[in-house]
């Protein structure tokens, strides 16, 4: 293994960076001829094909806010010999007068390329998918030699890329929630044999921080063993993400650690659309025996039942579900994939209450269902939304086969502009028996859904023992963070600016950028206002705390 610490810049440490980043980089169209091998840099809403052609970029500008991740990517580009022996080290990120970014914020993954044999169905216009081939998606993790946990140098022995052909690196970015404000600069090496590909660093920290718990609730479904799985939920919550469940052990852990800011409790109505029948509700004793095995800080729902619209004969079982829910607890809300109806208005109770709280609708439910939607927010309700297959061609969708923007603008700038405040997605680890070769987990009336219902890997089949993430999960929680930002500013009084601003973004689901950069600017600019907002709120902008926000 070379010895790359003497030939990066002097002064830096090795391996680490943090920020949340905001990316300048080469357009597409810069690109450099395969002749020795190259490594470049990539804007994480970018995949890169196995044989695109290289670019010429290796600098990156970033700016962050404290307490979020971001990631970029580095693309090892073989030239006419098969590329091996790779190795990584990166400096630590250092600010002029004093300050460093710690090497122990970064991680670098191998993104494994998956194939695509079977898209999904192309409605021919809107939003389309972009066909069969071959995606980078899986991330698995690179460790240093006799350490899996090791961030120092980090080896390429793992990684062998035929000629004329790439490998792109994910590198993940945790900022310290510690950090202090500024501009600091750092360089990652990558080197094979005698030649060395240098990476220059700058990243302006902003001054402010994100919340320890996203503003924006979800719940994200799985099965056992996943269901009790600690990683799993660790995972999801690394992600801005809430499990669906977590075990009543865990829940203090996760909440002070990861941010965990809701759970659902484990009671399922077993409801069946074919024939339209439900469970009886459990007692409100058995309800309320439940919540108290968790921190009572935390935010409670049950997911009582899954797309009822078409069984109104069960709406009455629903009420009965609410009414147990609120009769055990005041905080505990009953949710539900339904559109709003003023059958479902009520519990039943005599209260105020309505037979659901929380009403989880599909993007082809907008149109037909705007007039229940906004009765059940004058009602107190929330409305989240979420996504399944490929049920109209305008929404974003989460199959491997649509673009990234797809994951990244849905919980983000579009939720804000949506007066979302949830987002539901049924399963996260839907694993075929082949799950890195096999993608058709969900398949339907002779329709394939590539990664539906997979956003995770099974880290057993990689050989790491741990649940691995793909890269629609980073852009998902990429989107989270955007959100993050708009709700900042409209705790800070600036929430008709906020909203004008994500609506450069998207505005409802027939109406959204498709362009990466504009997410890009609308972050920055937002990231920029609530550092002035910040600033002009505190005697002393570089030590006073913000993490009151």
């Amino acid at each position: 293994m070379p010895d790359l610490k003497n030939r990066l810049t002097p002064g830096f440490a090795l391996a680490g960076l943090s920020a949340l980043l905001y990316l300048e980089v080469a357009s597409p169209g810069h690109t450099a001829a395969r002749e020795n091998w190259a490594a470049f840099v990539l804007p994480s809403m970018e995949r890169i094909g196995l044989q695109d052609s290289p670019r010429v970029q290796t600098n990156v500008s970033l700016r962050a806010a404290r307490g979020e991740y971001a990631a970029f990517q580095i693309v090892l580009a073989a030239g006419k010999s098969a590329l091996t022996g790779v190795t990584f080290e990166v400096s630590d990120l250092s600010k002029q007068g004093g300050g460093t970014i710690p090497n122990r914020n970064l991680t670098l993954f191998r993104e494994r390329y998956v194939h695509v044999s079977s898209p999904s169905p192309d409605p021919g216009w809107g939003n389309r998918p972009l066909g069969k081939g071959w995606y980078p998606d899986a991330l698995i993790p690179l460790s240093g030699p006799g350490d899996p946990h090791s961030r120092t140098t980090l080896s390429g022995s793992q990684i062998e890329v035929p000629a004329e052909t790439n490998q792109p690196i994910w590198v993940d970015i945790q900022v310290p929630r510690e950090a202090a404000p500024g501009d600091y600069s750092g360089v990652i090496g990558v080197a094979a044999g005698p030649q060395l590909s240098k990476i220059r660093v700058a990243l302006h920290i902003w001054n402010f921080v994100l919340p320890l718990k996203p503003t924006l609730q979800s719940s994200f479904g799985m099965h056992e063993p996943s269901l009790s799985d600690r990683r799993v939920h660790e995972l999801l919550l690394e992600h801005g993400l809430m499990p669906e469940s977590v075990n009543p052990a865990d829940a203090a852990h996760l909440a002070a650690e990861f941010g965990l800011n809701t759970t659902g409790l484990r009671f399922w109505s077993n409801f069946n659309k074919t024939d339209c029948s439900m469970d009886q509700a459990p007692r409100p004793d058995q309800i309320a025996a439940a919540m108290k095995l968790y921190p009572q800080d935390l935010d409670f729902h049950i997911y009582s039942a899954d797309e009822i619209d078409s069984c109104p004969q069960v709406f009455d079982r629903v009420r009965q579900w609410a009414a147990a829910m609120h009769t055990a607890s005041g905080r505990i809300q009953n949710l539900v994939t339904v559109a709003p109806v003023a059958a479902l208005f009520s519990d039943g109770t005599g209260t105020s209450r309505s037979g659901v709280d929380i009403w989880a609708l599909l993007p082809k439910m907008w149109d037909s269902d705007s007039a229940g939607i906004a009765a059940a927010r004058a009602r107190g309700g929330k409305i989240w939304a979420y996504t399944a297959l490929v049920q109209e061609p305008y929404s974003p969708k989460w199959e491997i086969d649509f673009a990234p923007i797809n994951y990244r603008i849905l919980p983000g700038f579009l939720a804000q502009s949506m007066e979302l405040s949830g987002i539901l997605y049924w399963r996260v680890d839907l694993w075929t028996a082949a799950p890195f070769d096999d993608l058709r987990g969900y398949t339907i009336a002779g329709n394939y859904y590539p990664g539906e219902g997979m956003l995770l890997y099974p880290g057993d089949s990689a050989g790491t023992g741990f649940p691995l993430a793909s890269m629609r999960l980073k852009w998902i929680r990429e989107g989270e963070q955007d959100f993050e930002y708009v709700a900042i500013l409209k705790r800070m009084g600036r929430a008709t600016w906020a909203l004008q601003c994500a609506a450069k973004a998207g505005t409802d689901w027939r109406h959204w950028t498709r362009d990466t950069q504009v997410l890009v600017s609308v972050h920055d600019e937002l990231g920029n206002e609530i550092e002035r907002l910040t600033n002009l709120s505190i005697p002393d902008s570089h030590t006073a705390r913000t993490d009151r926000l």
